[in-house]
């Protein structure tokens, strides 16, 4: 599994977030306090996307209507979403890297 470097550090402020792609895979990155978090960008209950909305703690709220999800997990918080986002491992190494599976 490939991990590939999306940004430096300091390009994501404590709490906020940033839209990388990878492999055409679209990634919202969070920083909360300091630790960095990767989930899908597009929300699971329509289409909308994610890094332009708010981040509160460990949750990214969908700017559309509003869904919250838990960065650490992908799971949905409250409706009108009920189906989890796709998480992925985050490392920092002097930059912040991201993994994805390959699929064959």
């Amino acid at each position: 599994m490939p991990w590939h470097r999306v940004c430096a550090v300091a390009d994501v402020a404590l709490g906020a977030c940033l839209r990388v792609e990878v492999e055409d895979e679209d990634i919202v990155l969070v920083n909360v306090a300091g630790e960095f978090y990767a989930c899908s960008n597009i929300c699971s209950h329509d289409y909308a996307v994610l890094h332009e909305g708010n981040v509160e703690n460990e949750e990214i709220i969908c700017p559309l209507h509003l869904a919250r999800f838990d960065v650490r997990t992908g799971e949905a918080l409250s409706p009108p979403a009920y189906e989890a986002l796709t998480t992925y491992p985050v490392r920092i190494v002097d930059k912040v890297y991201v993994e994805l599976e390959l699929e064959f």
